[in-house]
């Protein structure tokens, strides 16, 4: 796939070059790396914030997505929310935006975000995606932690991708940050095109989607940290999707994708990553969705809903 609108290195470029030069008013942080890599601290020591997150959102989707904020009564307590939308969800959350690059070295662990993804392809995932962007020029990569990567990691990219390091940008922010927090939870939508995609739904069925999730307050624990940020989805997140198919696939996808679905559903992130001894692997990987999904099957006109609101588990996790 050459989608002459999806650029997404090209387009999470120019964002992160508008990061750079609004560093002032989003109070992050630029400077050169070792090996001449562009480095953007949205977090760590420079305290960041929603707007921050709200644009590394934006990166991540490979600028394929709409990003925003806004006030949403009904979620009480926590009522500033993140909306997500794209009209090429496959490619902006899965084929982008998903964690899924493993960029640990020695004491260094992360995860890689962001379209650096589709150009080094090292993922089992990519099989199912097509696209290609042979011609980029720079590549942007967003990591969940404190720390600048190490230059072990740079040079790991740069040589999967075939970029020199001074073509790459590396935007990190802690989970504990503002910054952090609110990029992990503008993964709502992505959360479900990733369970779609494990219970075997067509990628290529899924045409456009959206998703909305309260922003939790930042904690200084990592681990009640990452909980908050997990359970904003798990018990606050709602998505819809619009599917090519029949209205028994739309059915069969809404009734499955929802948070309560899952054996762990009904306990704090926090509690659960406890319980498994800090092992994400041994959580029921199907837990990892929105509280309420709506699928609409665009080519028969039905909709389906399914899952709801926790108010109460929200309640005990968000403080």
């Amino acid at each position: 796939m050459k989608d002459g609108h999806a650029y997404l290195n090209r387009n999470a470029q120019r964002l992160a070059d508008s990061m750079i030069a609004d560093a002032g008013l989003l109070r992050v942080g630029h400077s050169r790396g070792s090996l001449g890599e562009h480095l953007i601290d949205a977090g760590a020591n420079h305290a960041g914030g929603i707007e921050a997150g709200l644009r590394i959102v934006e990166i991540c989707m490979g600028g394929l997505g709409t990003v925003s904020a806004g006030l949403d009564r009904n979620t009480a307590k926590w009522p500033y929310s993140i909306d997500v939308r794209s009209s090429q969800p496959v490619l902006a959350c899965l084929g982008s935006q998903y964690a899924g690059w493993n960029l640990s070295h020695e004491k260094y662990f992360a995860m890689g975000s962001g379209p650096v993804r589709a150009l080094a392809r090292v993922e089992p995932l990519f099989e199912q995606i097509a696209y290609r962007e042979p011609d980029a020029q720079s590549s942007v990569i967003v990591l969940e932690t404190a720390e600048p990567p190490p230059a072990a990691i740079v040079e790991k990219v740069s040589k999967a991708i075939n970029l020199g390091p001074e073509k790459l940008t590396f935007i990190y922010a802690p989970t504990q940050s503002l910054s952090g927090s609110t990029q992990i939870v503008g993964r709502v939508l992505e959360v479900a095109l990733h369970k779609a995609h494990d219970l075997r739904f067509p990628l290529d069925a899924i045409v456009d989607g959206a998703g909305r999730a309260p922003i939790p307050a930042p904690h200084p624990d990592f681990l009640t940290a990452m909980g908050r940020t997990n359970d904003a989805i798990i018990y606050g997140g709602l998505v819809q999707l619009y599917v090519r198919g029949s209205s028994e696939a739309a059915r069969d996808l809404a009734q499955q994708l929802p948070s309560h679905t899952s054996r762990d559903y009904g306990q704090p992130f926090a509690d659960i990553f406890r319980k498994f001894k800090g092992d994400f692997y041994a959580i029921d990987p199907h837990l990892f969705s929105p509280a309420e999904v709506i699928v609409t099957a665009i080519e028969t006109g039905d909709t389906f809903r399914s899952g709801s609101f926790n108010n109460a588990m929200l309640e005990e996790s968000l403080g």
